[in-house]
């Protein structure tokens, strides 16, 4: 038997998961209830973002990364939208830039202030008006600079260019709900799940179908996302009911290169997938454990199991750090945070076992950084493409000081509205479109405010707050009360 390989050589075989000590976790954050298929949590080396329960209307809290521990109940929040926030995701090239997606149709663009809000922000940089029904999900462009792409309950697809405010190309061509949309590692292609069973590559520029073929058999939600090679990953149910996950070549996307069943339970499995050590992370909302591979397509079966990260606790949402947010001096590789129900927010981070502590070249390749590889008119006009900017993390990662989002409206996004007919005669659950197919008004696009000035401001309402406190205790201490120790005014008895 000498000589024979038993054990698969790989230097992730042995990565672990961590949860986090309880100071470096956050509390009493009223994750949001909603039943809808995201994640909720949006991270980056200098916020977290979590979709939050709010009274008439969505909202999200922003929270700089090192506020831990227990949230005031009156924490500010961001609260623009009218209806429930269902997706939230960081821009990758500006940290203080967050985009937020609706059931009212609208996606909207935050630039929060460095060190965090300190009084509710509802007005956006700008609100992108397009789609008929709820926007579901929204992902930045991986290369262009201020691209986003978002996915409608109109099966429809829009590419926007956010320095306008305007959509560049309207993706249409599926039949039914989308249940998933991801742009491949440069970002000329994007893959797709869809209720008819169908993956889709589509150029995303152009919005033509490339490659179309069978997904998985079952009727439930699948998901798709391109992996830094080419290959698609893709996650759904058997006709049994049964989860399942499998590797695609894009060109034979029929005949799966693996297919694995997984278990019977409910949850949608969601793939979240590391290009820097190839680690794919498959989990669900309301499962309790997060599965994890190693892809290896020189070595079959191609998706090895590493481990399984095991909680009591089922998760509600799950953030995702870059990787230029993690400890480098610890190995450690990647790092998740657990939206839990009881309203407790816990980092996850997975470590390579070594000793040494000086830095580890092979663990750590160039990454993505956080400056873009293209300009929108580059990636659209010029119609060129471009592998993401990539930096070493040795020495560790230097997040950027706060950079203003400029947008300048080139037209009116309202006249390009489609028409009741042109949504093909479909009414609007959101009460986008009356019955009558007239619309209803939608809010002016909001001025531009720098982050120094949005911060001055601030600074102006808080002293303003103050002074008010101040006079209305003096008033009643004039009308007969006095101030108790508390400094609460208490009234005088009878003269």
């Amino acid at each position: 038997m000498s000589g024979v390989q038993v054990v698969r050589q790989s230097k992730m075989r042995h990565v672990y998961g961590q949860v986090d000590k309880k100071e470096f976790c956050y509390d009493d954050i009223r994750v949001t209830k909603s039943s809808w298929d995201s994640m909720f949590c949006a991270v980056n080396p200098k916020f977290i973002a979590v979709v939050t329960e709010a009274a008439g209307g969505g909202a999200f809290i922003v929270l700089p990364l090192n506020k831990y521990g227990r949230q005031d109940k009156d924490s500010p929040i961001v609260g623009g939208h009218k209806g429930a926030v269902l997706d939230i995701q960081w821009c990758p090239f500006n940290d203080n830039v967050i985009a937020s997606a609706s059931d009212d149709c609208t996606i909207k663009i935050w630039q929060i202030p460095d060190g965090g809000l300190f009084i509710n922000m509802t007005e956006p940089i700008v609100s992108l008006e397009y789609h008929q029904r709820r926007v579901g999900q929204i992902q930045w462009h991986p290369v262009a600079n201020n691209i986003l792409m978002s996915v409608g309950g109109d099966s429809k697809i829009v590419i926007w260019n956010i320095g306008t405010g305007e959509p560049l190309k309207v993706i249409e061509g599926h039949p039914d709900i989308i249940f998933s949309a991801a742009f491949n590692y440069n970002g000329s292609k994007i893959v797709t799940t869809c209720k008819d069973k169908l993956i889709r590559v589509i150029d995303a520029r152009s919005g033509e179908i490339l490659e179309k073929g069978k997904g998985h058999d079952g009727t439930k939600s699948s998901r798709a996302i391109f992996l830094k090679d080419g290959s698609i990953f893709t996650t759904g149910f058997s006709k049994m009911s049964e989860r399942q996950y499998a590797l695609r070549d894009e060109t034979m996307l029929d005949d799966p290169i693996s297919m694995i069943e997984v278990d019977t339970s409910n949850g949608i499995l969601v793939p979240i997938y590391d290009p820097d050590s190839n680690l794919m992370f498959v989990t669900a909302k309301g499962d309790s454990q997060i599965r994890y591979f190693e892809v290896n397509m020189e070595q079959p079966p191609y998706i090895h199991y590493v481990n399984t990260f095991l909680s009591s606790d089922p998760q509600r949402g799950l953030g995702v750090m870059p990787k230029r947010g993690c400890d480098i001096g610890a190995n450690e590789i990647f790092r998740l945070y657990k939206l839990h129900g009881n309203g407790k927010v816990e980092p996850i981070r997975f470590f390579v076992p070594r000793k040494s502590d000086s830095f580890q070249e092979d663990l750590y390749p160039d990454t993505a950084g956080d400056t873009p590889a293209l300009s929108a008119d580059e990636w659209w006009t010029e119609k060129k493409d471009a592998n993401p900017v990539l930096i070493s993390l040795r020495g560790g990662y230097q997040a950027k000081g706060a950079q203003t989002l400029q947008v300048t409206k080139k037209s009116n996004i309202l006249d390009k509205m489609p028409s009741k007919g042109a949504a093909g005669g479909a009414g609007n659950e959101n009460g986008c479109t009356a019955a009558d197919g007239s619309q209803t008004p939608r809010e002016p696009a909001s001025p531009t405010i720098t982050s120094a000035q949005f911060e001055e401001l601030q600074a102006e309402l808080k002293t303003l707050r103050k002074l008010v406190m101040d006079q209305e205790k003096r008033i009643k201490i004039l009308e007969g009360g006095k101030p108790e120790s508390n400094g609460e005014v208490k009234e005088n008895g009878p003269h």
